[in-house]
Parts: structure tokens; C-alpha cells; sequence
């Protein structure tokens, strides 16, 4: 018998003062068997970050043929394909063949070895790349709970998090902008 996903729910207040965007957010979130909480979050910070008409989740993890995120125009093209993680060339290549812009939100300890040998790849590719810091994820994951009321606050290059159990501050640094 195959494993369900676990539910979180997220009310979320975000601010995003960079892109002078306020919102209140309602999220459902499925965190797949074989998912960590943290790569879940970056999910999470990643819908925050590209918050715009169209974009959903994904069933991700679930489907090898689709992003985590995605944005779709009206007329159904592609417009934003987003990854968490450190997807292969290959599939890099594959995202921008079908959309018009490509993000990727790399998070984990190993992040600078696989940066290392995508790199010459993502940025021919027009790849946009960021990186999240490892540690403040795994801060970010203990105070994760399945029913969650966070602040989420965006304002040059760090996003602070605020919820009843603590805050944290990540930071996002940029590897590869197009």
C-alpha cells in the first residue's frame, strides 16, 4: 500500500516590500512521503517569493514530468517553471524548452557541489538560481507545525519568518539571474 501525503495548512501574512506586494494567504500543502519538511518550506518561500496570477503547486514529487511550481497564462502557456532543489542539466534543459522562464530554489548542504557542475549549463540555459541557506532551513522546519500562522516578510535578499514557536532569517543569495 503506498504512502499518503501529509496535509499542512498555512495562513500566511506576507509582505513583500521589495515587490510592494501585501497579501493574506490561505496555503494547503501536501508534503510527499519521501519529501523532508525543509524542501516542503522551500516550497513554501519559493510561492511567496513568485506569488503572481496563475501560479499553483504542482503535484511535484508525484509526477517526474512536472516542476514544484508552476505559472500558467490564460491561453495555458508555461510563463514560470520552478524547481526546489538541484535538478540535472538535462532537466533544466527540458524546463525551458516548455517555458519562458525557469527558477531554481537550491537549499540543502550539497548544494555548492551540484552548483558547481550545473552552473556552465543553468546559466546558457537562462536559468535563474538561488540558493537558501541550509541551516536556517532546518530552523525553519522545527517551528513547522500542520496547522501554521506565519509571518512572512521579504525585503532585500532575506526573507524573515515569523511564528508563535520563533522567527527566523534566511537569506537568499542569487547564483544565477537572467
Amino acid at each position: 500500500m503506498a504512502l499518503k501525503p501529509t496535509i499542512y495548512k498555512f495562513a500566511i501574512s506576507l509582505s513583500d516590500v521589495d515587490a510592494n506586494r501585501y497579501e493574506e494567504l490561505a496555503l494547503t500543502v501536501a508534503l510527499h512521503p519521501s519529501e523532508t519538511i525543509e524542501r516542503m518550506m522551500v516550497r513554501v518561500l519559493a510561492y511567496c517569493l513568485n506569488l503572481d496570477d496563475g501560479l499553483e503547486f504542482t503535484r511535484g514529487l508525484s509526477d517526474t514530468d512536472e516542476p514544484d511550481l508552476l505559472q500558467r497564462s490564460l491561453d495555458d502557456r508555461i510563463l514560470t517553471w520552478i524547481e526546489v532543489g538541484e535538478p540535472s542539466a538535462e532537466r533544466l534543459r527540458k524546463a525551458r524548452n516548455v517555458s519562458e522562464q525557469v527558477l531554481v530554489y537550491t537549499f540543502n548542504s550539497k548544494s555548492d557541489s551540484w552548483w558547481q557542475q550545473v552552473s556552465a549549463d543553468a546559466e546558457r540555459l537562462g536559468t535563474s538560481v538561488f540558493q537558501l541557506d541550509w541551516h536556517a532551513m532546518q530552523q525553519l522546519a522545527a517551528l513547522t507545525t500542520r496547522n501554521l500562522s506565519i509571518s512572512v516578510t521579504i525585503a532585500d535578499a532575506s526573507i524573515y519568518v515569523a511564528a508563535d514557536t520563533g522567527t527566523v532569517e534566511l537569506s537568499v543569495q542569487t547564483l544565477s539571474a537572467v
